[in-house]
């Protein structure tokens, strides 16, 4: 429930992102700052073919180099430790770090090489020499599904991973009861986050005291957890230090494959090990591509554009590996019908292997690309129908007197306000100027569209994804922790127990204390200890962060200020109705009696005498949080209450775009933001211009292309492009705030807002850009080449005609 605050001292208010500072100045302490004495170096040996068996692998000529250590081989390795665990079960689909047997997609780890630098662990690697014989591969998702496709992994019996249909309401009959219905296919493209670091780990075994040190870029949940059960060893034999800063994620940081080679080769040699990916080992073979996914979509709608039905088959291509990728075919279920009223689904995830990279966790889990193909949806029936597409959404919104909203998938959309954020928006851009600034384009001979998306980000982060596509799962808590500690000089330290991943979560943390003891927050200090003194976390993933860490700590605080006020209540001798805290001080209503914040710290750290006589000694507190409206696992037929909070976000994009040359110019970018009460507006703004930054590129630059020989193309910056300056606009922001009713100050999430909406506004501007041409854009990325060709295409047939 909300807390009962009717105004913020701290929290909404335009306050320093205090990590910024170390940032900017240089400060941050990543994995490659950590140098340990003796320290190697890892460098990897990949295939070069999509599918092979290994044959042999010679490694005398690489260890005969002076300071080359060790060639870890996939057998070796093996049998040393387990499978990485799969999601789904799956079992005769095994995956291990380095290849066992069978390298099954371009640039799969086949061994390494431990040296006394990274530069000659290189030069060692090109002289390691595998014997292969070529197999037979597969790349594409549909020809991966079909009974006699080539196995990527023969013991599993086919490629399918997942292959379930859910039916939420009468479907079949809505269908019939239609008079319109329209069936498409759209394509999203293998694409991801590329952080500026690639995955980096140290790890270092001391055997004197039995204990694994691992200092790792990750943003993953359980990793301390898995890497134990991986090495064999105790989990209290693991310690992971969560003090180390990530140069980026948004979920691609799983990094355990790496960290159990680099656990296994110190335990071996006796030495720290520190393996840092270069860029092409990032990208052909680390924890880099995200979805990769086909969908046909059909929708029944009445003469009046109101979607009765929607039926979806989305098909993802994981590449040659299970791990979590097919969960992100499960968190849309969340959000399966949109911000929209659509009143039965029928929604059929089917996941398959291929001879391409193991796709792992991307920003938004899956959900962007759902919301492209719902988005695309809606403009295809107002196309149908002669239909103004906002008037369209319009009708078929969420109302915001029907809130709480129950979706035919079972779950609770918490609260919003989406017509209301629409008329913001629309009033800033100035619709009907926007509208002729578009025809004004056209004038001149540019090619101009506007491009709208409206969609949501579910947010708080839960699990019921994984026992709804994996009943043998029955995890219900997801849960996320913090403990304070006020000291005997009455200073307040925070410790939360995951890593930084550059969401601001010192600032997070501090400000939700401050707000609740009515403290500054610049005076509290953040710390983050390690794996073996934290309490439990499930990292930050899921724009959870706001929901569960601002959770934990605002209940951990109001522990400590109800034990302050017990405290001054046994002095004063009344109880803590009778009592008013004001600025970490505690007095009577009268304001006659009153202990100072260090008059409360001194009694409960040395005057025991004066404390209430069932009360421990001491100032500190921990709460374990667990995710608002969780802990059900689903129905029988599939419904479940997936996230707890949903955020709004409403995209208004003006493209231009030379009919000649096919490159969209982004002319104006407008986005209504809704994601309830804010507790810090900067990191807020970051994510979201971020995130349409990432959205950018994944509409219209960034693809993991292979080719017919299963050979990655894109392996670098020079062919994997990214979004820059030039194609980056500014992004005017319009805020409005529907709070939840399911978090303690009405927060919802929004790590993940900007790109769930902007891939699907670029190609709906796009598209309404080309319409008056007779053509359309059904994939993305949209290629430049692709779109001057097609637009010269049709430039060509409408000269014939005339």
């Amino acid at each position: 429930m909300n807390a009962n605050v009717t105004g913020f001292r701290f929290i909404s208010t335009s306050r320093r992102v205090r990590e910024d500072r170390r940032f900017v100045a240089g400060h941050g302490r990543y994995v490659a700052d950590i140098k340990a004495e003796g320290m190697l170096h890892v460098a990897t040996v990949a295939s070069p073919h999509p599918a092979a068996r290994i044959v042999s692998i010679d490694a005398s000529a690489a260890l005969k180099m002076p300071g080359v250590h060790h060639v870890l081989t996939g057998e070796e390795l093996a049998a040393a430790t387990e499978p990485l665990m799969n999601g789904l079960d799956t079992p005769e689909v095994r995956r291990y770090p380095l290849a066992v047997g069978q390298a099954r997609y371009a640039g799969e780890w086949v061994a390494v090489v431990v040296a006394d630098s990274r530069a000659l662990a290189e030069d060692a690697a090109e002289r390691v020499r595998v014997n292969y014989e070529v197999l037979p591969y597969v790349l594409d998702a549909e020809q991966a599904l079909e009974p006699g496709s080539v196995p990527v992994h023969p013991a599993h019996g086919s490629n399918v991973l997942l292959d379930r249909t859910f039916v939420w309401g009468e479907v079949e009959k809505h269908f019939a009861e239609s008079p319109h219905s329209l069936s498409f296919r759209v394509v999203w493209g293998r694409s991801s986050t590329v952080p500026i670091e690639t995955f980096g780990v140290l790890a270092s075994w001391d055997p004197w005291r039995n204990m694994m040190e691992i200092w790792a870029s990750i943003q993953m949940p359980k990793y301390s957890d898995q890497l134990a059960r991986a090495v064999r060893l105790p989990a209290n034999a693991v310690r992971v230090h969560y003090d180390v800063d990530v140069g980026g994620s948004y979920g691609v940081k799983r990094g355990i494959k790496q960290t159990v080679i680099a656990a296994y080769l110190s335990k071996l040699l006796g030495r720290p090990v520190r393996l840092i990916e270069d860029r092409l080992e990032n990208m052909r073979a680390g924890d880099a591509h995200g979805p990769d996914r086909i969908f046909d979509v059909s929708v029944a709608f009445d003469a009046d554009g109101i979607i009765k039905s929607m039926k979806m088959r989305a098909l993802d291509n994981v590449g040659a590996y299970a791990g979590r990728s097919p969960f992100q075919l499960g968190k849309p279920v969340g959000a399966i019908v949109g911000p929209y009223q659509i009143q039965s689904v029928q929604y059929r995830a089917i996941s398959v292997t291929t001879n391409k990279a193991a796709q792992e966790a991307v920003r938004g889990f899956g959900q962007s690309p759902t919301n492209y193909a719902i988005e695309t949806a809606i403009d295809k029936v107002a196309a149908h129908l002669g239909l103004d597409r906002i008037e369209m959404r319009r009708r078929n919104f969420i109302r915001k007197e029907q809130f709480p909203y129950k979706i035919p998938s079972g779950s609770t959309y918490d609260s919003g306000d989406y017509h209301t954020v629409v008329a913001k928006v629309l009033d800033h851009v100035q619709w009907p100027a926007l509208e002729q600034e578009r025809d004004r384009l056209r004038a001149t001979g540019l090619l101009a569209g506007i491009g709208i998306a409206a969609c949501l980000e579910p947010s708080g982060g839960n699990s019921s994804f994984e026992p709804l596509l994996n009943p043998k799962n029955t995890t219900t808590t997801w849960m996320d922790s913090c403990r304070i500690n006020i000291d005997l000089l009455g200073d307040i330290t925070v410790t939360v127990h995951t890593t930084s991943s550059g969401q601001g979560h010192d600032t997070l943390a501090s400000t939700v204390v401050g707000e609740v003891l009515e403290m500054d927050p610049d005076k509290i200090r953040v710390m983050r200890p390690d794996s073996l003194t934290s309490l439990p976390s499930n990292s930050p993933v899921g724009s959870r962060m706001a929901i569960m860490l601002g959770g934990a700590a605002f209940h951990a605080a109001q522990k400590l200020k109800r034990k302050l006020l017990r405290i001054a209540g046994h002095q004063f001798g009344l109880p803590d109705d009778q009592l008013v805290y004001a600025n970490g001080a505690v007095s009577d209503r009268d304001g006659k009696r009153r202990l100072s914040w260090m008059d409360l710290v001194l009694i409960a750290h040395r005057h025991i005498h004066m404390m209430p006589p069932d009360m421990e000694p001491g100032l500190e507190a921990s709460h374990v949080y667990q995710v608002p409206t969780g802990g059900i696992l689903p129905t029988a037929d599939g419904r479940v209450q997936m996230y707890p909070c949903h955020s709004f976000e409403f995209h208004v994009i003006l493209v231009a775009l030379d009919p000649a040359l096919g490159k969209p110019e982004i002319r104006r970018y407008v986005i209504g933001h809704d994601c309830g009460v804010v507790i810090n507006p900067h990191i807020v703004k970051g994510m979201t211009l971020g995130g349409i930054a990432h959205g950018i590129g994944a509409a219209l630059l960034e693809e993991f292309v292979y080719d017919e020989h299963g050979q990655l193309i894109t392996q670098s910056f020079m062919d994997y492009l990214l979004p820059s300056s030039h194609e980056v606009p500014k992004v005017e922001i319009v805020h409005h705030c529907t709070p939840s009713p399911f978090t303690v100050f009405g927060q919802k999430g929004s790590g993940e807002s900007g790109y769930l909406g902007a891939p699907a506004a670029l190609s709906g501007a796009i598209n309404d850009a080309i319409r008056p041409l007779g053509i359309s854009v059904a994939k993305l990325p949209i290629r430049i080449s692709a779109l001057s060709d097609a637009v010269a295409a049709a430039r060509a047939t409408a000269s014939a005609t005339t």
